[in-house]
């Protein structure tokens, strides 16, 4: 097992690698900006480093100084978290160089899974199903682009190669617009990820996302984890996430799986990741792959009883690998509604310093969380503050018990989307399953 794990990541999710470490008894470093010397997981960590200042950039994406941290500290591992540098190949690259163990997969599959025209063809090739449009980055030729657009048919939806969170992506319905489009999305693209090459889709008009939980050994033995539904979403930001998914059949559920399963196998993937698809009308489409855990992993955590941070340090510290798909078995409905301080009602962050936080209780609830009272959110990062994890036997006491858990919640000082979960799952269509990528959006807009 790993002695020393350093935490490279803020939040609630360094605080659930944290707990995970403790239990398998590993070290943990938490690396920190300056903003954040006061959350929870710096507090309890066994050593802690201050890597830079508040704004991410000098800190949190800061490779050299993380780099440094686990030097100076003799940590053996680092753990990326979601987001920041966790699917950045280069400190991936950095990380393996410099003699420490990354928490993760390798740099090359980092690399291959982040460019999405790479994924696309390399998942195609494999046998897993894509939406239809290009496998190439979109020329100069505007001609065979028009012609290519005319082929996949409108509406289209231009995706940057290296985009991810929702970000680079832009939907054309007339063909007028195209060139325009394209321009723009690839200017867009080279500000936010220093690569301006993009690709067309087309754009489905109600699919769900649903999403394959996997775990490899990078020997080429691989399992799924069942799938989660991720439809309910804001500018293709994840708001609510659940599992199993509604109306998918155990027959639907295991064909897609074994394909990812061989996707994963065929690449030697390691650790912990998710193979993301669009499905609409009995038909899934892959779109992507994140090579990280998830914000939403612990929807399949409850329904599997399965550590998925667990896996990954034990992963990470070579241990045999012993699970197999037989051992997984889904058992129940989980929910998870993510809360973010901000205005429920026009988005607008809203950090300032929690008066009074508590969480809810009671049979079949689970709070991952890093406030506390007197806890100040910094105006820095990303706003999610808690995640509300329900489990029950079935949805519907699983969605009760979320409802209860939201009512019980309380949390002073800063504003919270609690309203607007609340809203949702009080809604007819939201408790019948109606839902597809875009009902959220239409919600708000009526």
């Amino acid at each position: 097992m790993l002695d020393k794990v350093l935490i490279a990541n803020r939040g609630e999710i360094a605080l659930r690698v944290l707990r995970a470490c403790k239990e398998l008894g590993i070290k943990t470093v938490a690396a920190h900006s300056t903003v954040d010397r006061d959350l929870l997981h710096v507090r309890l960590a066994d050593e802690s480093v201050c890597i830079g200042p508040a704004t991410a950039q000098q800190s949190y994406l800061n490779i050299p100084a993380i780099i440094s941290a686990a030097e100076i500290t003799d940590a053996i591992a680092i753990h990326p978290g979601y987001g920041f540098l966790s699917e950045n190949a280069d400190f991936v690259e950095q990380v393996e160089k410099s003699g420490f163990i990354f928490i993760g997969p390798t740099a090359e599959t980092v690399r291959q899974m982040g460019d999405k025209i790479c994924a696309r063809q390399l998942m195609k090739e494999i046998g897993v199903p894509c939406v239809p449009g290009s496998l190439e980055p979109i020329g100069t030729d505007d001609t065979a682009t028009i012609n290519l657009a005319r082929e996949i048919g409108y509406p289209v939806i231009i995706k940057a190669a290296g985009g991810g969170g929702g970000r680079g992506m832009r939907v054309v319905h007339t063909e007028s617009h195209l060139l325009n489009a394209i321009a723009l999305t690839q200017s867009e693209a080279k500000a936010a990820f220093n690569n301006d090459a993009v690709y067309l889709e087309k754009y489905l008009q109600n699919p769900r996302h649903i999403e394959i939980q996997v775990l490899g050994d990078g020997r080429g033995k691989a399992i799924y984890l069942g799938e989660r539904d991720c439809s309910i979403q804001r500018r293709h930001q994840k708001i609510i996430e659940e599992s199993p998914a509604i109306g998918i059949t155990q027959e639907e559920r295991e064909r897609i799986g074994m394909l990812c399963v061989k996707a994963c196998a065929d690449i030697k993937y390691r650790g912990v990741g998710t193979m993301e698809f669009l499905y609409e009308e009995g038909k899934f489409y892959f779109i992507e792959m994140n090579t990280r855990i998830q914000v939403e992993h612990p929807v399949t955590e409850m329904i599997t009883g399965i550590d998925l941070i667990k896996q990954q340090l034990k992963i990470a510290s070579d241990e045999p690998f012993t699970l197999t798909q037989k051992d997984i078995t889904l058992r129940g409905h989980a929910i998870e509604c993510r809360i973010n301080a901000e205005d429920p009602r026009t988005f607008s962050p809203s950090p300032g310093q929690v008066t009074y936080f508590h969480a809810p209780g009671g049979p079949g609830v689970r709070v991952d969380s890093h406030l506390y009272s007197s806890y100040k959110v910094p105006p820095n990062y990303d706003s999610l503050v808690a995640k509300i994890i329900t489990y029950g036997e079935t949805r519907e006491i699983a969605l009760a018990r979320m409802r209860n858990a939201l009512d019980e919640t309380v949390i002073e000082g800063i504003r919270t989307n609690i309203p607007l979960h609340q809203d949702i799952l009080r809604g007819n269509a939201f408790q019948k399953g109606i839902i597809n990528i875009h009902c959220l959006e239409k919600w708000l807009n009526m």
